[in-house]
């Protein structure tokens, strides 16, 4: 889309602006144990039906 607004853009300075704290992104959410852990734990789940369904039915 074509940018159309009047007003001015601001000149960029020299010093890097400092990075915002919420937008650390997907790889720090899942540095995290809590989520590491649950994640785990469902994964265990799903492999202990997968292996009871090929090797026990």
């Amino acid at each position: 889309m074509l940018d159309t607004s009047q007003g001015c853009t601001p000149a960029p300075t020299d010093k890097p602006s400092a990075p915002d704290p919420q937008a650390r992104g997907c790889l720090f959410a899942l540095s995290q144990p809590p989520l590491m852990i649950f994640l785990g734990v469902i994964g265990c789940l799903l492999l202990m039906a997968a292996v009871h369904d090929l090797f026990l039915l």
